[in-house]
């Protein structure tokens, strides 16, 4: 790491810069996306981001890095509880439509399971392989690219070409 005093490397100068900008971002992502957690999440986030690209983000640049930084991760949260959001309502649809115990839940549940175990078998080896570490196993994507011998990019675009295929294969389930 480099001593420069005008360095975000520097740890005083990166102590002093998160001191004195933490909050107003704290803040700034609690106006932004109005959940005071979250926003904590992401200053938290954020910083260690500008940390471990210290060496890539001069002390001048820093601010409008951590906001940059920071705003894409809110938004990227956001994107992700529509997900969740989208998914749990429909989750609460279906079983408003069908009940555990009945005779169609039943059917259907064993016609999606097999769809989904043909639509996996179907996947690329190396697509299956990652496939079923990520989700069955519950493997990181970085543990899995040490698994493989390859670039944790190169499992996120096996993972995401796999995801897209079991996506048009099943439909939206």
């Amino acid at each position: 790491m480099s001593d420069d005093k005008n360095s975000t490397c520097n740890e005083r100068a990166f102590d002093h810069f998160f001191k004195s900008h933490a909050k107003l971002l704290r803040s700034y992502l609690y106006y932004k996306f109005g959940d005071l957690d979250q926003a904590e999440d992401i200053v938290q986030d954020t910083f260690i981001k500008l940390w471990n690209n210290c060496s890539k983000v001069p002390l001048d640049k820093a601010k409008s890095y951590v906001y940059t930084i920071a705003t894409n991760l809110g938004i990227s949260n956001a994107r992700h509880q529509q997900v969740k959001f989208k998914y749990q309502n429909y989750i609460t649809q279906r079983k408003n439509d069908i009940t555990n115990e009945s005779p169609e839940f039943v059917i259907l549940e064993k016609e999606y399971m097999e769809k989904l175990k043909s639509a996996i078998a179907d996947l690329p080896e190396r697509q299956r392989e990652v496939f079923l570490l990520s989700r069955i196993d519950k493997k990181t994507y970085k543990e899995i690219a040490e698994l493989s011998s390859v670039s944790v990019k190169a499992i996120e675009k096996l993972m995401h070409k796999a995801l897209v295929t079991l996506r048009k294969k099943i439909g939206n389930i």
